[in-house]
Formats: C-alpha cells, sequence, structure tokens
C-alpha cells in the first residue's frame, strides 16, 4: 500500500518537485590580523563605512594622480579630517586641508599610547624634525587615544618610557574616522597599523607605507622618498631610481635616454 502511495505521488501531475541541494555558502574573508597577544582585546569591532571616491583635477602637465577605484590609494587626494590634538603640551584642532597649497605632510599612524614601538617611532621622528621642516613638510602623528592620553604620555619622561616634548602634534582619533578613512584600521581590534603616507601640497597621497604593528618605521627612508618625490615635482621629465638621493644621478623615463643613466653606472 505504501508503495502505491509513492507511485501515484510521483505520476501526480501536482506532485512537488524535488528540492535543490542548496548551494554551497561562500566562504567569508576573515579580516582579522595577525596582532601580538598583548593588543587582542583591546578594542570592540568597529565596522568601516564605504568611502567617496575623491579625484583631483587633471592638469597639462605630466600628471601625479591616478584613477584609482577606493581611496586612499597612492594617487588620489588624500581624505581631509579635522580633529583635536596635542601640540607644545596644549590642545589645539588639526584640519589637513589646511597645509594643503603650503606644506608637505607626513602623516603617519600607530595603535596606542604607552605602549613600546610606537614611542621609538614618535621620538625619532621628532628628534628629525629640523630635516623635514628644511624641506617645507609638517609632520603628523595619529593614533586612537584621546587628548588626554596624548598629554600623560607626553609629560612622561623618555627613560621611563613617555615622549617628553614633541615637535610636532599627535592627533587623537578616538571616533576611529580618520584611521577608517585612510584603511588602517584594523576593524575587530579598532587600533591603526602602523600606515605612513606622504601627502604633497596639492593634497595628493604620493607614498604610503603600512607594517603590521611589531614593525618599526624607518626615518631615514622617510626622508629619502621625501627628497625624492621632491625631487621629480620639480623635474618632471626625470624619474628616481632605486634608493636614489639628492645628488646622485637621475634617469629620463625614455627607452634611449634612460641608457645614458645605465650607462653611467
Amino acid at each position: 500500500m505504501a508503495s502505491a502511495s509513492l507511485s501515484m505521488l510521483a505520476s501526480s501531475p501536482h506532485a512537488a518537485a524535488p528540492l535543490a541541494s542548496p548551494a554551497s555558502p561562500t566562504p567569508r574573508i576573515s579580516q582579522t590580523l595577525a596582532v601580538p597577544k598583548s593588543f587582542i582585546g583591546l578594542r570592540r569591532c568597529f565596522t568601516p563605512r564605504s568611502s567617496r571616491i575623491v579625484s583631483a583635477p587633471r592638469s597639462s602637465r605630466r600628471s601625479f594622480v591616478v584613477n584609482a577605484s577606493q581611496l586612499p590609494l597612492v594617487g588620489n587626494t588624500a581624505p581631509d579630517f579635522e580633529a583635536e590634538a596635542v601640540f607644545d603640551q596644549e590642545f589645539i584642532n588639526v584640519k589637513l586641508s589646511d597645509y594643503i597649497g603650503k606644506k608637505y605632510v607626513i602623516l603617519f599612524f600607530y595603535p596606542l599610547d604607552f605602549t613600546f614601538v610606537c614611542p621609538t617611532e614618535i621620538t625619532a621622528f621628532s628628534d628629525r624634525y629640523s630635516d623635514f621642516e628644511k624641506l617645507n613638510t609638517e609632520i603628523l602623528g595619529v593614533s586612537i587615544d584621546s587628548v588626554f592620553s596624548h598629554l600623560a604620555w607626553i609629560q612622561t619622561d623618555r627613560k621611563s618610557g613617555g615622549l617628553g616634548d614633541l615637535k610636532y602634534p599627535l592627533v587623537s582619533d578616538v571616533t576611529k574616522s580618520i584611521s577608517k578613512s585612510y584603511n588602517v584600521l584594523i576593524p575587530d581590534q579598532g587600533i591603526a597599523l602602523r600606515g605612513l603616507f606622504i601627502i604633497d601640497k596639492d593634497g595628493i597621497i604620493q607614498h604610503s607605507t603600512i607594517n603590521n604593528l611589531a614593525i618599526g618605521r624607518s626615518v631615514d627612508e622617510t626622508l629619502r622618498t621625501l627628497q625624492a618625490l621632491q625631487y621629480v615635482k620639480e623635474n618632471p621629465d626625470e624619474v628616481c631610481p632605486a634608493g636614489w638621493k639628492p645628488g646622485e644621478k637621475s634617469m629620463k623615463p625614455d627607452p634611449k635616454l634612460s641608457k645614458e643613466y645605465f650607462k653611467a653606472i
């Protein structure tokens, strides 16, 4: 009887079609980065929002602008921001666009105040501030800490892991909006990777590096890259080869003229 019922069901025009096997779910790409244990669990997850794409106007000269699909990529306009900062042991407001048309900017992010690698980088940039000042360049450090935390760290002696007085502002990104807009925020930790951006006087990002949390950056290499950038901006028909430093031979970006460089090295 049971087999007859099954046969009738199969032959019925109203019989339900067999259900298709559900498609395998698309594997999710983890946004979690490998971080030192000391940073795990310090911040809750922050969900980034999409950014508008902004392109700088084209010019008749060689363009330093590229058509990138997402900000902030090298060749695009640097995302503007305005935030509180600490400078000379006082609270000030810093707005990135105030430097446009006037100075180059070294914008660097670090994870947290009162940590370990961070003070070595922050004080190293401060100790070399005059070298950047000679190149008409301002330095801005950014973390997700409050201005009160920045001030307390600045008022702590270097021998005790503090910063002492700095020659440039430390910006407070407590909303994490600046770190997010520069794509350096670790979403599930709420802190920034060690991102560094060189922004020219037109407000265009010309260079970026992003290190994981345990790896400090080189002030010497940042300075050398800035010098190379300024050289090609002033000499748009030339390019700088690997490791180029001021006074060394540059190169013509031409199949024939470039041979002059290769013959000379």
